[in-house]
């Protein structure tokens, strides 16, 4: 009678290894494999800062690494259509992944950046997988510390204001609809969509990238001020490092400020 294959999705945090949770380091110590899915030498150091929260919090374990290429996205055509369309394939990866990598009775990982809940297809990939019944798979997720919470921690600030609610949403989502609730967080905003508001004066901006990693860059103020440090100090930080992961707060100034 054969072993479930049991598979891991861990939260590792923003990029500091210390921000890695004590149920995450459990986790990691329960592991046969960890899958990385390349996204090619720009994003190596992605790949290295997995490599060392395994080499800090599991350094007696025998870990070995199934890597394949991530499939790209089409970015001709629709936006929700072109996201399927890349889910569906990287589920074929990973699902080759867990065939040809993982043993019977072995404990396969997914290290997350941040958390797996958060603007991440992993959870889905996973569920669809074993929903398939192709291969007998056991599954959880691990929580991790997310880019939002370290950016508030960073900023020594918080998500919302008393009694105030809060939106989280992407730069797409931004400039398609606007900030609509007091305090805004965005992610995924790859075309500084925070400088297209109509009316900057009525928002300040807490602003991070690569929080809690060494490269982390912070800046922070009304937005009609500093709007265009942030765009110069991505755009640099992207050529300099081949990637950037940022995220801010867009929160709307009280009538005194």
């Amino acid at each position: 009678m054969s072993l479930a294959k049991t598979i891991l999705i861990i939260g590792v945090g923003p990029g500091d290894p210390d921000q890695v949770t004590i149920q995450a380091v459990k986790a990691l110590n329960r592991l046969d494999v960890v899958f990385l899915m390349d996204k090619g030498a720009a994003k190596d150091s992605l790949i290295e800062h997995r490599r060392e929260v395994l080499r800090r919090h599991a350094p007696d374990r025998a870990i070995r690494f199934v890597e394949a290429p991530i499939p790209e996205r089409d970015r001709t055509g629709d936006y929700e259509a072109g996201v399927r369309d890349l889910n569906a394939r990287k589920g074929d990866v990973f699902e080759r992944m867990i065939a040809e990598g993982l043993k019977d009775g072995e404990c396969g990982g997914v290290l997350v950046w941040g958390d797996p809940a958060l603007y991440d297809s992993t959870v889905r990939i996973v569920e669809e997988i074993a929903a398939s019944g192709r291969h007998d798979l056991e599954w959880e997720v691990i929580p991790g510390i997310s880019s939002i919470q370290t950016l508030a921690a960073r900023h020594r600030t918080t998500l919302n204001r008393i009694g105030r609610s809060i939106e989280v949403t992407t730069g797409r989502r931004l400039r398609e609809a606007g900030p609509r609730a007091d305090s805004v967080v965005v992610m995924l905003d790859a075309e500084n969509a925070f400088a297209g508001l109509d009316d900057p004066e009525a928002y300040e901006i807490y602003w991070g990238a690569y929080v809690g990693a060494p490269e982390e860059i912070l800046i922070a103020g009304p937005l009609a001020e500093v709007t265009n440090e942030i765009v110069r100090r991505r755009a640099a930080a992207r050529e300099a490092n081949g990637w950037i992961m940022d995220s801010y707060i867009l929160r709307r100034r009280e009538p005194d400020e």
